[in-house]
């Protein structure tokens, strides 16, 4: 063979081997994947329920109170007034005694008014001596009737001036119309003072009345003989009864008056301050909870998601009855409620959770997060 056959024959069993090499290459690839089984697609996991932290709650049965604040007034005060004029002579008590019906406060100064007393008794001793001596001589046919009569009119006049002053010179003496404490002496001695010019203020403390005004949606529920409680300004209480519901609303704030009689034998509690006035209306069951555990609905309803017996969550409206330092009383959630403590922002009425137990303590700080949650 020539050298350029030969060269040919070699190139031509290259490409022969290059080849098989290929078909060998390509058939172990081919006959791998076909023996490999498919491989499943990944499948997703199902997300897990949001963790909540609930507290066992149960219902307690709680005054529910109308909360008011009001001011506490004397239960009699009286303004004495002159009765005549006249100028004041003197003072029989002092401010801030205590008096009775009839005591006398002060007295005014009698001027002339005895001598015309003794005037109007020698005016009457004159007319009945003329009365008596027109009836004799009536009677022997001497006067007629008409002049009897005449005579009989002038007598019962100067007996009726003669009361008048009288009567005059008793004004002149002030007494006290009711029993009290002389609160204020309001004209001194040298005053002069007119019929009807205010001497005196005498006001009585035993009972005090404690008087709040009531809005118009809740005089339902005051009722005359209603027990009462009243805190003064500095920490004092003490118990009343209601003794007065006014029947008819003061224009302009649409409220009731409503007065509460409050015992004050001893007179050791003051007038005239401003009180705090609780009133039991009723007895409820309730459930006393933190404000921080409370939220709105989509229909701005306050109040407070539980969790049921499937662990789906709840939502109730409530009430606010009554507030405490560590807590406030609701009405509104079932007799025994898991309520939600932490996580209630995060969680919608029907959803399922993972309630996970916490201290029932209505007054504690509120953890920020429970799985990462926050309240």
């Amino acid at each position: 063979m020539s050298g350029s056959v030969w060269q040919r024959l070699r190139a031509q069993s290259r490409l022969f081997i290059a080849l098989g090499i290929l078909i060998l290459v390509v058939v172990w690839i081919v006959s791998g994947m076909l023996g490999r089984e498919a491989e499943e697609p990944p499948q997703a996991s199902d997300p897990q329920p949001m963790a909540v932290a609930v507290t066992e709650l149960t219902a307690e049965s709680v005054e529910r109170l109308l909360v008011l604040q009001g001011r506490v007034e004397p239960d009699l005060r009286v303004m004495v007034r002159a009765e005549t004029a006249g100028q004041v002579a003197e003072w029989a008590v002092a401010r801030g005694a205590r008096v009775d019906v009839g005591d006398e406060l002060a007295n005014l100064r009698m001027d002339d008014r005895e001598a015309r007393r003794r005037q109007a008794i020698a005016r009457l001793r004159g007319a009945e001596s003329e009365y008596e001596a027109a009836q004799r001589l009536h009677d022997q046919g001497h006067v007629s009737r008409t002049q009897l009569e005449a005579r009989e009119a002038e007598r019962e006049a100067a007996r009726a001036e003669l009361e008048a002053i009288e009567l005059d010179i008793r004004n002149t003496r002030i007494v006290a119309p009711v029993a009290g404490i002389v609160n204020q002496r309001l004209a001194d001695r040298g005053d002069f003072v007119s019929r009807g010019d205010p001497v005196a203020e005498v006001v009585d403390n035993d009972p005090l009345l404690a008087v709040v005004h009531v809005p118009q949606h809740q005089i339902g529920r005051v009722e005359p003989g209603q027990p009462a409680r009243i805190r003064f300004l500095d920490r004092r209480r003490a118990e009343g009864e209601v003794r007065f519901v006014s029947r008819v609303a003061e224009s302009g704030t649409q409220t009731f008056r409503v007065e509460i009689a409050v015992p004050n034998p001893d007179e050791a509690l003051p007038s005239g301050i401003s009180a705090g006035v609780e009133i039991p209306t009723a007895v409820v069951q309730a459930h006393k909870l933190s404000p921080a555990w409370m939220g709105l609905d989509d229909a701005g309803r306050v109040g407070v998601k539980t969790v049921d017996e499937v662990d789906r969550v709840v939502f109730h409206a409530v009430e606010v009855i009554r507030a405490a330092a560590d807590g406030v009383w609701v009405t509104g959630l079932p007799e025994q409620a898991r309520v939600i403590t932490i996580g209630h922002g995060f969680v919608t009425d029907g959803e399922r959770v993972r309630p996970q137990a916490a201290e029932a303590d209505p007054g504690a700080a509120v953890p920020e997060s429970v799985d990462g949650a926050a309240p």
